[in-house]
């Protein structure tokens, strides 16, 4: 049997964490503090897709008359073990910021019994982001093809449960649940992004929203495109300043094509049109069409549809 020197490698793994928490830990942080589980938000956004899309992303065997057993059943599950993990990333925050933990049971319940109540809407807004994909490729052959195929709309699921989150105070459960979808999809979309009804993302890899994106109504964009940050502005201390609008903002009806960069606060009016592997750093008004100069000699006009 192979021999290896177990408690050498333990007590350098030992001495590697304790540099980094003593480089890394906040002065007065409390030790032993627990952190949300990744396996756990994955556990509860796979119960939340057979409670907004039971027949489709519930169990295989179920039928349409025992629907609203399973989704009470799955609902009540999910939303007890999302309690568990929002109590966990306030206690956190709350030593972060040296704060009692006095209210932090009410405030997780509050919480999560607000994003439960959220889930319609959230269903309704996902409808929207459907037909918006059925309608906008013309490979697409059912809703239900949609549904169940496209990285686009995987990546929204998460999106519309992660920006909830976000909007509830809850960053870090936000962020795991985004970056879950990211893994799966190669789309990065930062929970703090905010994004109209009837989005669509075709093809999908590669496609990156910043923090304060704002997007608008039936908005459609294509792989690999960039809504990202120009500019870093620096405190006095040269740490990066945070939460600063710093993305661009995206009116309703805008197509943008594959490979297209958007930097900075700029504005893209409504209806207007980003060609494919536009480097874009201002404005754009309404109703616009912008291509790459090469593209305007060769062919005038639109760029055709992608594949």
């Amino acid at each position: 049997m192979a021999d290896f020197d177990i408690n050498a490698i333990v007590r350098d793994l030992h001495a590697a964490r304790r540099q980094w928490r003593q480089a890394h830990r906040p002065s007065g942080e409390v030790r032993g503090i627990e952190f949300p589980s990744r396996d756990a938000l994955a556990g509860i956004v796979a119960q939340l897709k057979g409670v907004l899309f039971p027949l489709r992303l519930g169990p295989p065997d179920l039928r349409e008359e025992s629907e609203d057993f399973h989704v009470a059943h799955a609902l009540d599950t999910a939303l007890h073990a999302l309690l568990r993990q929002v109590r966990i990333e306030l206690r956190y925050s709350a030593a972060l910021r040296h704060l009692t933990d006095t209210d932090i049971e009410q405030q997780a319940l509050d919480a999560t019994r607000a994003f439960g109540a959220a889930l319609p809407g959230i269903r309704i807004l996902l409808d929207s982001d459907v037909i918006a994909a059925y309608q906008g490729d013309p490979a697409a052959r059912s809703v239900d093809e949609v549904l169940l195929c496209y990285p686009g709309i995987l990546a929204m699921i998460h999106h519309r449960l992660a920006h909830h989150l976000y909007g509830l105070g809850l960053p870090l459960l936000a962020r795991i649940v985004a970056e879950l979808a990211h893994g799966e999809t190669g789309i990065d979309i930062h929970p703090g992004a905010t994004i109209g009804a009837g989005f669509f993302i075709d093809h999908g890899t590669g496609v990156v929203i910043g923090e304060t994106a704002v997007i608008g109504q039936r908005v459609r964009l294509y792989q690999t495109v960039t809504l990202g940050a120009k500019r870093f502005p620096e405190n006095a201390d040269g740490t990066l300043q945070k939460g600063l609008p710093r993305h661009p903002v995206v009116e309703d009806d805008v197509v943008i094509y594959a490979g297209a960069t958007l930097l900075g606060r700029i504005t893209v009016g409504k209806g207007a049109v980003i060609g494919g592997n536009v480097w874009l750093t201002h404005d754009v008004p309404p109703g616009a069409h912008v291509a790459q100069a090469a593209s305007r000699e060769d062919c005038p006009g639109l760029p055709g549809e992608p594949a």
